[in-house]
């Protein structure tokens, strides 16, 4: 089994609605996201003969979703009141709203499917929240 790893990362806020600890309060982090893709063979054709994938396209894939979060408060649906959000973008901050709680777990869950609706042969993916922190999401 070949096996590729890239990362790619992006800063951003966010919060943890209902919890009961530091992390109820906005913060940011430098998300580290790293993906690892297997296969059992490598490419016959020419010009990716002898690789996985290209790892230009892999970067490619996985920088793209990290700057799109970057530079963001990720927030869960429902988390923030109606008049908190108003003011937030009547400032004109970047907002992005999430289905589930932002976590490090979550995020891994997603970035993982969102490699997968892209034809990547994902097999995992971490998600730094601080050097030293990270959560994995694998489907085994």
């Amino acid at each position: 089994m070949y096996a590729l790893k890239t990362q790619a990362h992006f800063d951003a806020a966010h919060f943890l609605y209902g919890y009961e600890g530091k992390c109820r309060n906005i913060h940011g982090h430098r998300w580290v996201i790293e993906a690892e893709i297997i296969g059992k063979e490598l490419q016959k054709n020419v010009v990716q003969r002898d690789m996985l994938i290209d790892f230009g396209d892999f970067k490619r894939e996985l920088k793209n979703l990290a700057d799109f979060y970057d530079h963001t408060l990720i927030y869960e649906k429902n988390s923030l009141m109606e008049k908190t959000l108003s003011a937030l973008k009547e400032e004109n901050f970047r907002l992005i709203e999430i289905p589930f709680r932002p976590t490090a777990e979550s995020f891994a869950k997603m970035f993982f499917d969102m490699l997968k609706e892209k034809g990547l042969p994902v097999s995992k993916v971490t998600v730094y929240e601080t050097p030293e922190n990270c959560a994995v999401y694998s489907e085994e």
